[in-house]
């Protein structure tokens, strides 16, 4: 089975407290210390509130927002920027979820699962948000239909639940260049018609269709990032890794398909304008309410080469992988990952992406209507990358292993 979220819980379980629990804890939060009061920073995690985390907090100056997949890599970068925006922030997260980052960028936390509707319609007026950023989901899993649980009817709970509301919120679907295949002769635009190769690009086209169903009463935006690398990263980091340690990077073939990447920091400025000022889903699709966000492109040669650079060493010993030899790693990761009832990233989807060309989209669209762009250099973004490894001491010591949902 996959990683997943306890299922059952909704916001706060109801065993803690028995009258209502939320309110328990928010006027426990509130009361002063010395009056026998429970001091916030004393409650248990998934009842931590702060006493700005008021039911209906006062929103005149900023609106509220709500995240899921906030202790994702992604949604952390994102959280951080959103608080630093002046936003109150509330994140859905499962009890199990490492929450020690969003609580210190101040954050508040509420226990949820996103294939619980009427969870998700609770989180939502609880934390009286205006605009819903939905980035959970898998990115791994044991099979198709532990994809389509989490990445389409996640969606599609998350969505019905914003319809519920009395003041519907706008709804930011961060979703993958995935859904959308990869590029041919030029990068994908959104205007042209979607192709997914593997299981997880088709549970995301299918996440993004969920949402579809819902334009016509929801003011919903799709933003599809290509490779997202930055600070926190454990996906980029075994290409970072396998440079510093070993001198060599890998690649499938002659290395020459191409793919876009975009550091995390671009990508959740990006998020931010598309839920302020992007266009909506419309019924007539043709690309309406889509944003593809990447920087630049490279080659995978290109891409160690210019990771060697990024970490100061000389060039990188290119080792070429035939993609026979590749699809027979990945048949070897499906067969370890049942042993072990745990995904891994080396599998036969993620092959099949790999082996699938050149993985490019142009933002012309998002530069054009957000005026949005990187704020530095795909060459800056990569030395900044190195040196959090290095001064995380990464490139010394393995990180632990990441959860499969973001």
């Amino acid at each position: 089975m996959p990683a997943r979220r306890a299922i059952g819980h909704s916001l706060i379980a109801p065993s803690v407290f028995s009258l209502d629990p939320m309110r328990h804890a928010v006027l426990a939060a509130r009361r002063p210390r010395g009056h026998n009061s429970i001091a916030a920073d004393a409650l248990p995690l998934h009842l931590r509130l702060r006493a700005s985390g008021l039911p209906r907090m006062d929103t005149s100056r900023q609106q509220s927002v709500l995240v899921t997949g906030a202790s994702g890599f992604i949604g952390v970068h994102l959280v951080r920027a959103l608080v630093a925006r002046g936003r109150p922030v509330f994140c859905l997260v499962r009890p199990t979820s490492h929450a020690k980052e969003l609580l210190a960028a101040g954050a508040e936390l509420v226990i949820g699962d996103v294939n619980d509707r009427a969870g998700i319609s609770r989180a939502i007026a609880l934390s009286n948000a205006r605009v819903v950023f939905h980035l959970a989901g898998l990115v791994r899993a044991l099979s198709p239909g532990d994809f389509m649980r989490v990445n389409a009817e996640g969606v599609e709970a998350v969505a019905a639940a914003c319809t519920e509301q009395a003041e519907r919120p706008v709804l930011l679907l961060v979703s993958s260049l995935a859904a959308a295949g990869p590029s041919a002769a030029a990068p994908k635009m959104e205007s042209d018609p979607p192709l997914p190769v593997s299981d997880y690009g088709r549970s995301k086209l299918a996440g993004e269709q969920a949402a579809a169903r819902h334009a016509g009463a929801l003011p919903i935006t799709i933003v599809r990032p290509c490779v997202v690398f930055g600070a926190g990263d454990r996906g980029m980091y075994e290409v970072f890794n396998a440079v510093a340690r070993s001198g060599i990077h890998v690649v499938h073939g002659h290395g020459d398909s191409r793919i876009s990447l975009i550091a995390v920091a671009d990508l959740v400025e990006c998020i931010v304008l598309a839920a302020e000022n992007g266009e909506r889903l419309g019924p007539d699709g043709a690309g309406r309410g889509i944003y593809f966000v990447g920087a630049e492109d490279l080659s995978h040669v290109e891409l160690g080469i210019a990771i060697a650079r990024a970490l100061e060493k000389r060039q990188p010993r290119i080792v070429r992988f035939p993609g026979g030899l590749l699809r027979v790693a990945g048949l070897c990761g499906d067969v370890a990952a049942r042993i072990r009832r745990h995904p891994g990233w080396v599998n036969s989807d993620k092959i099949s992406e790999l082996l699938a060309g050149s993985w490019t989209c142009s933002s012309a669209k998002a530069r054009r209507q957000l005026g949005w762009s990187p704020a530095a250099s795909l060459a800056d973004r990569l030395r900044e990358t190195a040196q959090w490894y290095l001064d995380a001491r990464w490139l010394q010591q393995p990180p632990s292993p990441q959860s499969v949902r973001s």
